[in-house]
C-alpha cells in the first residue's frame, strides 16, 4: 500500500528547512587563539586600539598670568586649550593690553599633526588588519594552510607594519617632545610684547599633563616589538619553513630501500 504525501505538508517542511538560520560562530577555530599565532594578533588588534585611542583623543591646556605693574590689583588668566592633531599655530590666545601697549591676538607655533596622524593612521590600519587576520586564522584555518601563497602575504604585511610601527612610533616620540616645548608655559610668555619690555609682571601657569600621550607613544614601541615577534610564528607557517615534499618523497624512499 502505497503512502502518498500532500503537496502542502511538502511545502510546508520546505519552507520549514529553509528557514533554518546557520550559527556564524560554527565551524571557528577557537584553538587557534591558544596558538602563539593568533594569541599574538589578539594583542596586536587590542594594543592598536590603545595606540590610536590614546592619541587620538588626547587634549591639554597651557596657561600664564599676565599682571600689569600700573594696576597690580589686575591679574589677567591666559588659557589655550590644545588636542589632536596638534596644529597648534590654530589655537589662539589673547595678550593683555598694558600701559601704551595694546591688546593683541597670539597664536601658538607649530604644526605637529604629521607625525600624530601617520601614528594614528597605523594603529587603525593594524587594528583593521589584525582583526581580518583573525577572520582567516578563526574561520578559514584550512585554506591557509593549504594555500601556499597565503602565509607568504600574511609575512610580508606583518613586516611592512613592523616596519611602520618603529617608524610611526619614532616620529610621533620626537613630534611629542616638541609639542611639550611649543605648549610649555613659558612659550606662551616669551613672545609677548607685554613681558619682553618688563611693563607687566609674568608668571606660568598650569603645566599641561602628557600622560595620555605619552602612553601612546609607549604602545606605539609595544606594537612594534609585538608585531616583530610575531613575524617569527607567521614566518613558521609559510612553505619556506617547511620541507618540500620532494625531499620528503627521497628521505621515505630512501629508508624504504634500507629496510629491504
Amino acid at each position: 500500500m502505497s503512502t502518498t504525501v500532500s503537496p502542502t505538508s511538502m511545502d510546508r517542511e520546505g519552507a520549514h528547512t529553509s528557514r533554518v538560520i546557520k550559527n556564524p560562530l560554527t565551524g571557528l577555530r577557537w584553538r587557534r587563539l591558544e596558538e602563539p599565532l593568533g594569541f599574538i594578533k589578539l594583542l596586536q588588534w587590542l594594543f592598536a586600539i590603545f595606540a590610536f585611542g590614546s592619541c587620538g583623543s588626547f587634549s591639554g591646556e597651557t596657561a600664564a598670568t599676565v599682571t600689569c605693574k600700573e594696576t597690580e590689583t589686575e591679574t589677567n588668566l591666559i588659557s589655550v586649550p590644545f588636542g589632536y592633531p596638534f596644529r597648534l599655530y590654530r589655537q589662539r590666545y589673547e595678550m593683555p593690553g598694558c600701559a601704551d601697549i595694546e591688546k593683541r591676538i597670539m597664536h601658538l607655533n607649530g604644526d605637529f599633526s604629521a607625525p600624530a596622524e601617520f601614528f594614528v593612521t597605523i594603529g587603525v590600519f593594524a587594528f583593521l588588519y589584525s582583526m581580518f587576520a583573525l577572520v582567516i586564522y578563526l574561520r578559514f584555518h584550512e585554506q591557509y594552510t593549504q594555500i601556499r601563497r597565503v602565509p607568504i602575504v600574511d609575512l610580508c604585511v606583518t613586516g611592512v607594519f613592523t616596519f611602520l610601527w618603529l617608524v610611526a612610533a619614532s616620529a610621533w616620540g620626537k613630534g611629542l617632545m616638541d609639542v611639550k616645548l611649543a605648549t610649555h608655559p613659558i612659550s606662551l610668555l616669551s613672545p609677548m610684547p607685554v613681558c619682553q619690555l618688563e611693563k607687566a609682571t609674568c608668571s606660568t601657569g598650569t603645566t599641561p599633563y602628557f600622560g595620555l600621550a605619552n602612553i601612546s607613544v609607549l604602545f606605539g614601541f609595544l606594537n612594534f616589538f609585538i608585531w616583530a615577534a610575531n613575524l617569527w610564528f607567521v614566518f613558521k607557517e609559510t612553505a619556506w619553513n617547511k620541507p618540500s615534499p620532494n625531499k620528503e618523497e627521497s628521505a621515505e624512499r630512501g629508508e624504504a630501500e634500507d629496510r629491504q
